[in-house]
């Protein structure tokens, strides 16, 4: 072990429980807090610019609740690898204002990344009538039941807006403790899971990519635990395109018993997102779900969050191997997100100037595989 790697201070293993009994890593607003985000709101209607022409000074904030902001992605690297921030008062904001404030507090916590096939980088978690488990089929636009997963950022942030009529639990596991699991139980499964699986992009990627991506379940860092999973993708890698390797009966087998330690009640935390929760997930470290819901019926009730990716300077470094689908595997780098294929000047011109203001390595992005290295290797 490196002796300059402050261990204590990177995520640990956790069970369901530990996290029932330990609210450490929940943060609420303090009065002080929100009359500062009702200011810079303010502040920034008065501005006029696109949200992606912002910076800190459209949505300007003291430095008491950018310690706040600080403080809740600092939670997110540390022991449990999450945050929950309550006490936004998004009842008070109409939907337009809500999307402000958001964009500005994470203006202040990283760099937004695209987010799919239309390269949004502030998306809408809600149903809109969308298929799940289908070819290109994304979860945050159905109110499906999702599979484990983690999200392809540093930290994935939603904000609830509005809540279902029933339904709609957000379900996290520890990677950590689910690895610990796995080598406790099966560890002769355990190698498989650090060897490449392939992955469909389920249609985000950028137009020069391949449509799948080869990435171990477990990552190979000597220093800093990470996971990817999500078995829809996989699967739909096997579906859509023959030229994949089949998976073999361990992976098949590995597979399985992810599924079964993810839902079990040892693992899985279960929360329940009310109006004005912000929930912030250290991609790396933790998979989450979400159980199906049923919706209001009336256009103006029903379930709403916003969903923010974001490249935080705090990350940890990531496996060399992994530079396929992040491309840039440096700690505190701009990294992440899903390409898709209208990514804009505007947007180039955002995460430039934003990752110099946030003092965070930043490389212009190029694919590390392209569609035509594949095909020729499949001649």
């Amino acid at each position: 072990m490196n002796a300059q790697i402050n261990v204590a201070a990177q995520p640990q293993a956790w069970t369901a429980a530990q996290v029932e009994q330990d609210h450490s890593w929940i943060l609420r607003l303090s009065p002080d807090n929100v009359s500062d985000l009702q200011a810079a709101l303010a502040h920034a209607k008065t501005c006029g610019k696109p949200l992606l022409e912002w910076s800190h000074a459209e949505f300007p904030l003291p430095e008491r609740t950018k310690a706040v902001l600080s403080q809740a992605i600092a939670t997110t690297q540390g022991r449990w690898g999450m945050c929950l921030m309550k006490g936004f008062p998004v009842t008070e904001w109409n939907e337009e204002e809500t999307r402000m404030v958001y964009w500005g507090v994470g203006l202040h916590m990283g760099v937004g990344r695209p987010q799919n096939r239309a390269s949004d980088v502030m998306t809408d978690v809600r149903d809109v009538g969308g298929s799940y488990k289908v070819k290109g089929g994304r979860g945050y636009n159905t109110n499906a039941e999702l599979d484990f997963h983690m999200d392809s950022c540093d930290v994935v942030a939603l904000l609830c807006r509005r809540t279902a009529k029933s339904g709609g639990g957000s379900k996290v596991v520890n990677s950590i403790a689910l690895r610990d699991e796995v080598a406790r139980l099966r560890p002769d499964l355990l190698a498989v899971l650090h060897e490449p699986f392939y992955h469909s992009y389920q249609g985000a990627q950028d137009p020069s990519q391949p449509p799948f991506y080869r990435l171990p379940i477990f990552g190979n860092h000597p220093t800093h635990f990470s996971a990817r999973t999500n078995r829809k993708n996989t699967v739909a890698a096997q579906r859509d395109f023959p030229e994949v390797p089949r998976l073999t009966p361990q992976q098949v087998e590995a597979l399985d018993l992810l599924d079964e330690l993810m839902a079990s009640d040892k693992l899985c935390y279960t929360m329940t997102l009310e109006r004005g929760d912000l929930q912030l997930l250290n991609s790396y470290v933790t998979l989450h779900s979400r159980t199906s819901f049923e919706d209001h019926e009336e256009p103006d009730q029903k379930r709403h969050l916003l969903r923010l990716w974001l490249a935080v300077p705090s990350s940890q470094p990531l496996p060399d191997d992994w530079a396929e689908y992040y491309i840039d595997v440096r700690a505190g780098a701009i990294r992440g997100g899903m390409r898709g294929s209208a990514i804009t000047p505007e947007f180039l011109e955002y995460e430039q100037r934003h990752a110099k203001a946030m003092n965070m390595p930043f490389e212009a992005w190029a694919p590390k595989v392209r569609k035509e290295d594949v095909a020729l290797a499949a001649e």
